[in-house]
């Protein structure tokens, strides 16, 4: 018998609980086809942490030559902390610091202000511990009160309901070259830049 080698990856699928994991699927599918009929907004919220420690370890480079990256180059992180939505609406803010549940709340104030809330605003998220807090709690029910904003939370265990992990993914396997972890400033502005160019040149077809 003969072997294939692939790349293992790790799932989180066993550690679920399957039955709320398909019903906030079949709830989410409902929603996308209201979206579809201008019934309301969608949007999926996550943040993800870059440093220079790239995802991939591989890059094209010249003949003889080696690029070489520091072993400390984890040291210095920037968060992003995005809202993305089938249609490609983006909102992003980047904090370099540890992100808090203030900083959590301040970044859905500022999208809040940017959306027509007449129609009703789903946002999908996890259950991180900063959503979950009794500040982000409060914050999330005067939101819904006056904003018309509806909190979604995903089962545990269960990333591939929140899109915007894809958009993660991309920047961090495809888009972001391996220039940018040259030093932290060349991260700082390569992702700035990517995030700007979406989606005007870097696009996800849902």
């Amino acid at each position: 018998m003969g072997f294939t080698y692939r790349r293992c990856r790790r799932s989180l699928k066993e550690k679920r609980n399957e039955a709320c994991f398909l019903q906030t699927q079949k709830q989410l599918r409902k929603i996308q086809e209201d979206e579809q009929h201008g019934l309301c907004k969608l949007y999926y919220y996550d943040e993800s942490g870059f440093c220079l420690m790239p995802s991939l370890p591989y890059a094209w480079q010249r003949k003889g030559q080696t690029t070489g990256l520091s072993p400390d180059a984890h040291t210095e992180r920037i968060n992003v902390l995005g809202f993305l939505s089938r249609e490609q609406g983006a909102f992003f803010q980047t904090h370099e610091n540890r992100v808090k549940k203030e900083v959590v709340i301040d970044t859905f104030e500022q999208f809040i202000k940017t959306q027509n809330t007449e129609l009703p605003v789903y946002i999908v998220l996890d259950n991180a511990s900063t959503h979950r807090s009794k500040l982000f709690k409060e914050a999330a029910l005067k939101w819904e009160e006056s904003k018309n904003i509806r909190l979604i939370y995903l089962p545990a265990y269960s990333p591939e309901l929140n899109l915007i992990e894809i958009l993660w993914k991309m920047i961090k396997y495809y888009w972001l070259p391996m220039s940018a972890y040259y030093s932290f400033d060349t991260l700082k502005q390569e992702l700035s830049n990517t995030l700007e160019l979406y989606p005007s040149e870097y696009r996800i077809t849902f």
